[in-house]
């Protein structure tokens, strides 16, 4: 049965696209917390993979998978997440968002970034649950990334899951370059902002670019981390964001850590 409680908001780290194929240990937990959350009547996420001026709200019936990537193995392209689309609450999240002040559109045609698929097929894999997709805005700092998850907030007491997918660490440069060990700085950075999420400490969240360990070689751009911060602004009705927990999801080719948040309880 859908849930009509609020529901948590996430933070997903989404890694590279081959984490549809190699799971790692952040695939089943992702999928075991898929099990133990109310089943929302809709997902609503939100992707640095689409990034526009002001915020564009996706609502095609049925969306299409798109393979947004390129130099991966064959197989990827295969690949399908065929969940539909929830019109009428990706109107309501385009409300919400106006209603705070973003002049936000819609786009009745565009499909689901990798960003979006690759962490849902580990996290609901019947692909049975509704899925739309927001924007990310393109010019955002810190206040601003947790105040447009405060905006789409009122979705979440709708019984929509809002996830912001990004990546805990994100230097496309070192993973490219290809890594056999694990770089030290990423759990350094990991570990810090564990820290902030599980003590609700909004304030040094927003901080992390700034104060964490090695946070401009974690992060030489911010887009990837600016849905952990959506995600946690998602939380918070005023009353600051609710206390998140850690799905260790390990280090993924050396540099990308795969740890994802619950920002509230699981079920």
């Amino acid at each position: 049965m859908t849930t009509t409680h609020r529901l948590p908001s996430l933070f997903v780290s989404h890694g590279a696209p081959s984490f549809a194929l190699d799971p790692g240990i952040a695939g089943p937990r992702l999928a075991a917390l898929g099990r133990a959350l109310p089943r929302p009547a809709a997902v609503l996420v939100v992707s640095p993979h689409w990034m526009t001026a002001a915020p564009v709200v996706g609502t095609v019936g049925q969306p299409e998978t798109i393979h947004d990537f390129g130099g991966f193995a064959p197989a990827l392209y295969q690949l399908s997440y065929p969940a539909p689309g929830h019109p009428a609450l990706a109107e309501q999240a385009r409300r919400a968002l106006v209603a705070a002040g973003w002049p936000a559109s819609v786009d009745a045609r565009r499909g689901l970034d990798h960003g979006a698929w690759v962490p849902l097929m580990h996290l609901f894999p019947g692909a049975d649950i509704p899925v739309f997709q927001v924007s990310l805005p393109a010019r955002l700092d810190a206040d601003r990334a947790w105040a447009f998850g405060q905006a789409l907030a009122p979705l979440a007491g709708q019984g929509v899951l809002i996830v912001g997918s990004g990546s805990l660490t994100h230097n496309l440069y070192e993973f490219r370059g290809g890594h056999g060990d694990d770089e030290a700085y990423v759990q350094a950075f990991a570990d810090w902002v564990r820290g902030a999420v599980e003590q609700a400490d909004g304030d040094r969240l927003r901080c992390a670019l700034r104060d964490a360990p090695q946070a401009q070689r974690a992060h030489p751009t911010a887009e990837h981390f600016w849905p952990l911060l959506v995600a946690a602004g998602a939380s918070d009705t005023g009353q600051g964001p609710a206390a998140g927990w850690t799905l260790e999801g390990g280090i993924a080719h050396g540099v990308l850590s795969m740890d994802s948040y619950v920002f509230g309880p699981a079920g």
